[in-house]
């Protein structure tokens, strides 16, 4: 994992504009590395799609001149993401877009002699043709397919490639199998068209994206300068024959993980302190916490209680579960993690959190499960309250 950490910060450390989230510092321990990113509080594209449908045309538009002004920019500097989706797009709290998650980037030095990347990766729904070939692609066309399925996926509110068979998947994204919408403009379905075109060699350019006339429509191009940037502190953090200056203390060890201040704000969303833990538990993202005065063991067994009758597998570690489902969902199997936190003596904060498969399904499940975590969950005698005069109105 070392050198897909190193090319994660690397390329985040290389990339400095408005629609990608910024990277300000990395800081590190003997054992651990720490990344302090930019703060972005609107979520992610992908709940806009989920809760709304599909979005208006100008709308949708307005966030695909933003994404393509983002990887443009990825591109001019060598970078090429390889999984974008919506899951990997945030909003600010101006609903600005922001490219994040660069996890299996690539950088020039992964490029071989023949000029192409050849690692297969990305999500199967919006991976282009020519990388689940595995014979070699250009990575800036690869993301530009995906750019075009997640403008279809905006203006449609569906996916244009969708099958619960992966083979069958796999054929219609090599045929570029999928018809557009009645509602979409002429316009925006040749667009389309030319960005899902499965030949590499006669598939439309980014440049050529942006000349478009349906894409220049209430284009404004963003403004920005691009300082230069070295990567010396980035190696310096992984450079085992020297300490680094800006080592930070390890938390202690022995119990849960003690949470300080600064962690515990840096959970709520923005530094309201209302939304840290959540009062509805049935409304959840890719994460959820809640906080508890129970025992952290007595915790942990009565979340490995709730979940053995759904289907999951638990692996224990220290103060941290792994659910893993049994049965295979829309992307895999789903795996939850979960970690015990102490905020206070005698106050815990328990975050589960999604490490793989289909976001909708983690929903599902958490729903499913916190009937059996009622019991644990501490509410603050204000709520106390509220529920009682809710009774009592009852």
């Amino acid at each position: 994992m070392i050198a897909q950490i190193k090319r994660e910060i690397s390329t985040m450390k290389l990339i400095r504009h408005p629609n990608v989230i910024r990277m300000y510092e990395v800081m590190a321990s003997k054992t651990k590395i720490y990344i302090v990113l930019e703060l972005v509080t609107g979520g992610e594209l992908f709940d806009k799609i989920a809760s709304r449908g599909r979005l208006k045309e100008d709308e949708a538009r307005k966030y695909f001149q933003q994404l393509i002004n983002a990887v443009d920019y990825c591109h001019s500097r060598g970078v090429c993401h390889r999984d974008l989706k919506p899951e990997n797009l945030l909003l600010d709290n101006s609903g600005h877009l922001k490219v994040s998650d660069f996890g299996l980037s690539a950088l020039p030095q992964q490029v071989r002699e023949d000029g192409l990347l050849h690692t297969t990766c990305g999500t199967p729904n919006y991976v282009a043709p020519e990388v689940i070939k595995n014979k070699g692609y250009d990575g800036a066309k690869a993301d530009l397919w995906s750019c075009g399925v997640i403008l279809f996926v905006l203006m449609a509110g569906y996916l244009p490639f969708e099958d619960s068979n992966l083979t069958s998947l796999y054929k219609k994204i090599f045929k570029a199998d999928f018809s557009c919408p009645s509602w979409f403009s002429t316009s925006a379905k040749k667009l389309i068209r030319r960005i899902l075109d499965p030949n590499p060699q006669t598939r439309i350019t980014v440049a050529e994206v942006t000349e478009n006339e349906w894409f220049k429509k209430g284009y404004q191009p963003p403004s920005f300068e691009t300082p230069d940037v070295n990567l010396d502190d980035v190696n310096d953090i992984f450079n085992e024959s020297g300490e680094p200056e800006n080592l930070v203390v390890e938390r202690r060890e022995g119990g849960p993980a003690l949470m300080n201040a600064f962690e515990l704000i840096s959970t709520s969303q923005g530094l309201n302190l209302g939304t840290l833990f959540e009062k509805q538990m049935g409304v959840v993202k890719r994460e959820t916490r809640f906080a508890s005065k129970l025992p952290p063991k007595e915790i942990l067994s009565k979340i490995e209680a709730a979940a053995a009758p759904l289907g999951f597998n638990v692996q224990k570690h220290d103060y941290k579960l792994k659910l893993q489902g049994e049965k295979s969902g829309r992307k895999g199997h789903l795996s939850v993690a979960t970690e015990v936190f102490e905020v206070a003596p005698s106050l815990f904060m328990v975050e589960l959190r999604k490490s793989k498969g289909d976001t909708l399904e983690f929903h599902k499940f958490y729903n499913n499960i916190s009937t059996g975590l009622k019991d644990i969950v501490w509410k603050p005698k204000d709520d106390q309250n509220e529920e009682a005069a809710e009774s009592l109105k009852a």
